[in-house]
């Protein structure tokens, strides 16, 4: 396969193309809708409420601080994790600016 040339597209693009990525598996959808409906700062319930074991949650954790959807803080041995509220907005916007680019043609004779 071969390698994306990151430079023929914008940095929104890039940076769009990342966040999709990153959210790209059901689980970390799973995730932050769990961390979105606790409202709160959250730590091993995920093992619980998911089904999945602590590495798999671990791992999915990693990929979705490493973007910076969520948040995490360390309370001796155990971390606590939240939405990052500043970065949501900011990737909210990102997706309604490139989902509201779209008009729909297909209310005009010329949908294909």
């Amino acid at each position: 396969m071969g390698i994306t040339k990151s430079d023929l597209f914008t940095a929104q693009q890039n940076e769009l193309a990342q966040l999709a990525k990153a959210m790209g598996h059901p689980a970390r959808i799973a995730i932050l809708q769990y961390l979105l409906a606790a409202k709160s700062c959250i730590n091993g319930t995920l093992v619980h409420e998911l089904g999945l074991a602590q590495a798999t949650i671990s791992q999915h954790l990693r990929e979705l601080k490493e973007i910076g959807l969520i948040q995490g803080t360390v309370e001796g041995v155990s971390v606590s994790y939240c939405i990052n509220s500043e970065k949501w907005e900011s990737v909210k916007t990102l997706f309604n600016g490139l989902f509201d680019q779209h008009v729909s043609a297909c209310a005009e004779e010329d949908c294909c």
